[in-house]
């Protein structure tokens, strides 16, 4: 049962036809600004730009790799450990513009009908998101992504699975042609800002798992003329766009990329990987906390958490239950491997407090757990967690506690998160950012107020979210993520044109 389980591969429930492999293929004259031009007879139809980890899946993300370079052409198939997203595009795209002003249409073309294809876990395909956020294009290239994690939340949220994919010439060219029929979907991006003051003594950096997650490149410590830096503090910026937790889940998480990394042998495949993450679950005693964890590690006994349900509304305070040890912000309908946090509150009434989850209203729902039992609950038909609030900003303020130090992680990404040791106040702060582009297959759990075949209707108030802007949130600092810090284009270029 366990082999036929490893070996088990999701199959989409309606193909659809890869055509020829010409229509996903980019010359390489176009990628590459020292290669021959040559003449085209017609712009691919479906152009596709390739990024993959080969430290994800196991052996699984080297064999993609190769198999996508038989198909396709070498240079548009990336391997993320050799060479990083934002020089990619940074190389592509200063490339096209100089092709666009020698009055190269098919460049043009490409450049306009581009898809990206990222293969990873959900900190890789946060990693490609930030980079592509900071371009700030007018059409972005929408993007796929292949679940080649552990979690796989992101893959699974759009419709392309959780399951681990084979990775045989016949399986990649199916999931080209899904991309090629594939329909766009908006998705909100979401800021966070974490502020703490210098300490006398002792470290204040958040602690990664023996090496910096991908997610937390785009999480780091601002420069010194960044509008956000205040002196005598320490100020880090990021951004995600699936969920944000702290507490039992992302300890747990902490305690398995650190495992992982000191012993990546034993982590061969998915279903290894979840395996491995239960028994830690159980080795901390997170399903009889109120025994094996003292209530001081609750979070209401170290922070206060305030909401902003609105964009220029008030601040308010949550009351969190005193047992609850775990809170997460999510975004999408799928956290720690296609559960839903949320669930579904049915369809909006009058005085209903809660709302449907949309993916694009600018809203991130706030949900609560006491222990892991408390987390079956969402095995079950219609089961979530404790919903707090939905919100267009959330603020978290530690204080000095018991504890030292508490656990944190965004999109599958953790770290480990010193906490005041007098009478500071750390705080995190995370707001509505925008939004990017996703490439969505049947079926798509995600539900967005765009799309008029979403299964449970629309918002009746959903335009008062959408389109009330507050004018703070848009000042340039806020609209950076801080993911491409590398990607410089000359002067001489300008970046509008390419948009």
């Amino acid at each position: 049962l366990i082999c036929r389980m490893e070996e088990e591969i999701e199959t989409p429930r309606d193909p659809k036809p890869c055509g020829p492999l010409e229509e996903y293929r980019i010359p390489d004259y176009v990628l590459r600004p020292d290669a021959q031009q040559v003449l085209v007879d017609h712009a691919p139809q479906c152009p596709v730009l390739v990024f993959i980890n080969s430290k994800s899946g196991g052996q699984l993300g080297s064999s993609l790799i190769k198999t996508y370079r038989e198909l396709l052409n070498e240079a548009q198939v990336i391997d993320l450990s050799e060479e990083a997203p934002d020089k990619v595009l940074q190389r592509l795209y200063v490339n096209v513009e100089r092709l666009k002003m020698e009055g190269d249409i098919l460049a043009v073309q490409i450049w306009r009908t581009m898809r990206l294809i990222v293969a990873g876990g959900d900190g890789t395909a946060s990693w490609l998101l930030g980079v592509v956020s900071d371009l700030k294009l007018s059409h972005p290239p929408p993007i796929a992504t292949v679940p080649l994690g552990t979690g796989n939340n992101l893959p699974f949220s759009f419709g392309w699975g959780k399951k681990n994919p084979s990775t045989d010439q016949e399986a990649v060219k199916l999931f080209l042609g899904l991309v090629k029929h594939a329909k766009e979907i908006k998705i909100d991006s979401w800021h966070l800002i974490l502020r703490m003051r210098a300490p006398k003594e002792g470290p204040c950096e958040p602690i990664a798992p023996l090496e910096l997650p991908h997610s937390l490149h785009a999480f780091h410590r601002v420069s010194s003329g960044d509008s956000h830096d205040v002196e005598g503090y320490h100020t880090f910026r990021g951004g995600f766009w699936n969920y944000f937790s702290m507490g039992m889940d992302a300890e747990i998480s902490y305690a398995f990329h650190t495992e992982r990394k000191r012993n990546p042998d034993k982590f061969k495949n998915q279903l290894t990987n979840q395996g491995q993450y239960a028994k830690l679950g159980l080795k901390q005693g997170w399903f009889c906390a109120s025994l094996s964890h003292p209530s001081s590690r609750n979070i209401p006994h170290f922070a206060k958490v305030k909401v902003m349900k609105k964009p220029g509304g008030h601040w308010e305070e949550l009351q969190i239950h005193h047992s609850i040890r775990s809170i997460v912000c999510v975004n999408l309908p799928s956290f720690s491997g296609g559960l839903n946090p949320w669930g579904d509150p049915g369809a909006r009434r009058i005085n209903t407090e809660f709302t449907l989850p949309y993916v694009d209203d600018g809203l991130i729902e706030v949900v609560g757990f006491r222990d892991a039992w408390h987390g079956l609950v969402l095995l079950a038909p219609n089961g979530h967690g404790h919903r707090l609030a939905q919100a267009h900003r959330i603020r978290f303020e530690f204080h000095k506690g018991v504890v030292d130090h508490t656990f944190m992680r965004v999109d599958g990404e953790p770290w480990k998160q010193p906490l005041p040791k007098d009478d500071d106040t750390i705080v995190i702060e995370i707001s509505h950012q925008g939004q990017v582009t996703m490439l969505a297959n049947e079926p798509c759990k995600s539900m967005s107020l765009s799309d008029p075949l979403s299964s449970h209707g629309h918002n009746d108030h959903s335009d008062e979210h959408k389109n009330d802007v507050d004018d703070e949130e848009w000042e340039d600092g806020r609209r950076k993520f801080g993911a491409a810090e590398t990607f410089k284009l000359p002067d001489e270029i300008d970046i509008a044109h390419l948009s």
